[in-house]
């Protein structure tokens, strides 16, 4: 069974590319972390301003493990925090939830 997290992340008009190049920087940190099936950053194309986190994961345990490593801890600092620097002045995001599905049904498609 795989299992869907989607963290809702209300980003300010001017912060969307910020919020973009963040997570460009740390493409790939949690590709190699037990039960991690995929991700994807979902940008809004009308006047909504929430982006959307998608990661899949094989179940809650795996997903449970990697909130809970260094490793999530790390990849959430600043770059600049991670680099020994000062965090940055503010937050690109002014809320998150996240959201939790298990896939109840689709298609493939045809790639």
């Amino acid at each position: 069974m795989t299992l869907v997290k989607i963290n809702a992340i209300t980003v300010p008009d001017d912060s969307g590319d910020e919020l973009a190049r963040r997570f460009a920087a740390r493409a790939g940190a949690v590709d190699d972390q037990e039960g991690f099936e995929g991700f994807e950053l979902l940008k809004p194309t009308d006047d909504r301003s929430v982006w959307l986190v998608v990661t899949r994961w094989r179940d809650e345990e795996s997903f449970q493990a990697w909130v809970n490593s260094p490793a999530f801890m790390h990849g959430h600092r600043s770059a600049a925090e991670r680099a020994g620097g000062e965090a940055p002045q503010r937050p690109v995001g002014v809320h998150s939830e996240v959201w939790s599905y298990e896939i109840a049904g689709g298609s493939p498609g045809r790639g």
